[in-house]
C-alpha cells in the first residue's frame, strides 16, 4: 500500500509517505539481524522444542513461521526512521544456543545418528540419555536451539571439520550458554569434585571453559554442581576458586579470558597436563585460545601439528618465551619441544635487581668510559637485531652467542641412568654442568673439534625499552618523545646491568650446512657472564638458523 504513496501525484501524499517505512525494509533489516547474530554460530542446532537437527536455512525458515517472528512485525513502528534496537533484540532471544561441554564416552551418537530424526523418540539408552538430557535443560533453560560437538558436526567432511575446529572458540564465546556435564561427579557432592572430573583433564575443555561468557556446571543427575543457583558460575567465588586451584589459571583469565598470543608460555603451560584421545588434537584445541587459524591435517602426528602452532605464534608475536622449555626436541624444529608436557614447570625464576640496586649500578657504571662505550657498541648491536622469524619449519633466531671452549663428561648420579652429564667451559661465562640425553663430543683448548658448540642468549627486543608498535591498545599518542642523550646513556645502561644477570641459555651445535640444532636439556641451563669484564664477550650478536 505504501509503495504506492511513492507516486502520488500530491506532494504532500509523497512527504507523508517518507515518514513511514516499507515492509520490505523491514524485512531486509530482520535478514541483516539474522546474518549478524549466525555470523559467530555453528552451522548446524539441535532444536530443543522439535528435537531435530537444522541447518542454518533451516533454522531461519523456523523463525520466519514463528509466533516470535509474526508478533515483531505487528509490534514494529512503521515510522521512520526504522528502529532496529527491538529487531535485533528479538533475533539474538530468539537464536540463542546453548554448547555443550563434556568428556566423551563409548558410541557417542554422531551426525547420522540423529540426522533426519526425533532425538526425543530415540532409545534413552546408553549416550542418547545424555544427549536428550543436555536438549531438556536447554528448553527448561528457555532456549531453543543447542549444539553437542559428537553430532553437530560431520565427521567425515574434512571442509566442515577444519572450519568447526577454527572456529570453535567463537561458537562458545558468543553462545547463550555453555553447559558443562560432568558425568562422574555424583549427586550431592562435596565441593572438590570438580577438580577430581576427567572433565578437568581432557585438553578441548581448555577453550570450553575459558571462552563462554555465561557457563554452568551440572553433576551426573543434571542437576547443579554444589546446588549452585546462580545464573552464571563464574560468578561464583567457590567454584571459580576450585577451578583455579585445579587448573592452575588465575581467576581474572577463568572468567574474563582474551585469546591471543600474548603470555603464550603461560597458555601452554595451562595446557601441559591435559590429554587428547586424538594424538593431534592437543595442538589443534589450543588454536582458538592464541586467536590463530591454521589447516587441520589429522595424521600429521603431534609434533607435526604442535610445532606448525608454536611456529605461528612465534611468527606472530616473536615471543621466545615458548623456548623456555626442558625434556626432547621435536622433529619439527630442535628448539621446540616434542611434548607439551614440556611446559608443565613454571619457568626457571631468575632473580632480577631491585630498582634501587639498579639504580646504584648504573651511576656506578656511568663513571667508567670504557663501561659506557662498551654499553653503547652492544645497546646498538642488539638494536640492529630483527625480530625472531619462523618459516618452514626453519627458526631465525636473534641471539647473544657465547662458543664452548671446553666439554668435559662428568660421572652423573646413579638417579639419572639415561643422561650424560657434562663440565661446560665458555667464553665469557661461568662454568656450567649440563645433563642431556645426547652424547655429546669432548673436547678441550688442547684438543679441538671442527664442530662449532655454542651456548646462546636468545634475544628479546622488549628488553630494549622500545616501544612495541604491534600493541593494539597501545595509540601513537602513547609513544614516548625519542630519548634525550643523557636517558639514552641510561637505558643502555641499565640493559648493560641486565646482560649480567643470569639468563635461561640455550646449547647449539652446528651442522654440515652451517645451521645449527639445539641440544636439549633435561634441566634448565641457567648461565651468568663472569664479571664485568667479560661483557665485552657479548660482543657476538647475530641471527642464527636453527634446524
Amino acid at each position: 500500500m505504501l509503495s504506492k504513496l511513492d507516486d502520488a501525484p500530491d506532494p504532500q501524499i509523497r512527504q507523508l509517505r517518507q515518514q513511514y517505512v516499507n515492509l520490505s525494509d523491514i524485512e531486509d533489516a530482520i535478514r541483516q539481524a539474522i546474518q549478524a547474530q549466525l555470523e559467530n554460530a555453528p552451522l548446524r542446532l539441535i532444536n530443543t522444542s522439535t528435537g531435530r537437527l537444522c541447518d542454518r536455512d533451516a533454522q531461519i525458515n523456523a523463525f520466519m513461521e514463528s509466533t516470535e517472528h509474526k508478533e515483531l512485525l505487528h509490534t514494529l513502528d512503521m515510522r521512520a526512521p526504522l528502529q532496529t534496537e527491538p529487531i535485533e533484540k528479538v533475533v539474538v532471544k530468539y537464536f540463542g544456543w546453548v554448547m555443550l561441554s563434556h568428556r566423551w564416552e563409548r558410541k557417542e551418537p554422531l551426525l547420522h545418528d540423529i540426522q533426519h530424526k526425533v532425538i526425543y523418540d530415540l532409545d534413552p539408552v546408553g549416550t542418547i540419555v545424555k544427549l536428550q538430557k543436555f536438549c531438556e535443560v536447554s528448553r527448561s533453560a528457555g532456549y531453543r536451539w543447542a549444539w553437542s560437538d559428537t553430532c553437530c558436526i560431520d565427521q567425515n567432511n574434512n571442509l566442515e571439520l577444519q572450519r568447526s575446529v577454527n572456529c570453535m572458540f567463537a561458537w562458545y564465546h558468543h553462545s547463550a550458554l555453555t553447559i558443562v556435564y560432568l558425568s562422574d561427579v555424583p549427586p550431592l557432592s562435596k565441593s572438590g569434585a570438580l577438580a577430581n572430573s576427567t572433565w578437568n583433564t581432557r585438553g578441548w575443555t581448555v577453550q570450553e571453559f575459558l571462552a563462554p561468557k555465561i557457563i554452568l556446571f551440572y553433576q551426573s543427575d543434571w542437576k547443579l554442581y554444589l546446588d549452585n543457583r546462580s545464573r552464571n558460575h563464574k560468578q561464583s567465588v567457590n567454584i571459580m576458586g576450585e577451578l583455579e586451584r585445579s587448573t592452575g589459571i588465575n581467576a581474572r583469565a577463568l572468567v574474563d579470558f582474551h585469546p591471543g598470543t600474548r603470555d603464550a608460555r603461560e597458555k601452554l603451560r595451562w595446557a601441559s597436563t591435559r590429554v587428547t584421545t586424538l594424538q593431534e588434537d592437543i595442538a589443534y584445541s589450543l588454536f582458538g585460545i592464541f586467536g590463530v587459524h591454521l589447516p587441520v591435517i589429522y595424521g600429521e602426528n603431534r609434533q607435526n601439528a604442535l610445532g606448525r602452532l608454536l611456529q605461528e605464534i612465534i611468527a606472530h608475536s616473536g615471543d621466545i618465551t615458548v623456548l623456555d622449555w626442558v625434556g626432547q626436541s621435536s622433529t619439527f624444529n630442535s628448539c621446540l619441544p616434542a611434548e607439551i608436557s614440556s611446559y608443565k614447570a613454571l619457568p626457571f625464576p631468575l632473580l632480577s635487581l631491585s630498582e634501587d640496586e639498579m639504580q646504584n649500578s648504573v651511576r656506578t657504571l656511568r663513571n667508567s668510559m670504557v663501561a659506557v662505550k662498551l654499553a653503547s657498541r652492544l645497546y646498538t648491536a642488539l638494536e640492529k637485531l630483527s625480530v625472531p622469524r619462523f618459516a618452514n619449519g626453519r627458526l631465525q633466531l636473534p641471539c647473544i652467542a657465547f662458543p664452548l671452549t671446553e666439554v668435559k663428561w662428568k660421572k652423573p648420579d646413579q638417579s639419572a641412568e639415561k643422561c650424560f652429564a657434562y663440565e661446560v667451559k665458555a667464553d665469557g661465562l661461568q662454568d656450567l654442568l649440563i645433563t642431556t640425553a645426547d652424547k655429546l663430543v669432548q673436547f678441550s683448548p688442547t684438543k679441538r673439534v671442527r664442530q662449532t658448540f655454542l651456548l646462546v642468549r636468545p634475544w628479546n627486543r622488549y628488553d630494549l625499552g622500545l616501544v612495541d608498535f604491534t600493541e593494539e591498545s597501545q595509540s601513537v599518542y602513547d609513544w614516548p618523545d625519542e630519548p634525550g642523550d643523557d636517558e639514552l646513556v641510561t637505558r643502555r645502561l641499565r640493559l648493560f646491568v641486565r646482560l649480567t644477570r643470569p639468563f635461561n641459555a640455550l646449547l647449539l651445535a652446528q651442522q654440515w650446512g652451517g645451521e645449527y640444532k639445539r641440544i636439549a636439556s633435561d634441566d634448565n641451563i641457567v648461565a651468568q657472564v663472569t664479571d664485568l669484564a667479560s661483557i665485552d664477550d657479548m660482543m657476538d650478536v647475530r641471527m642464527l638458523e636453527i634446524l
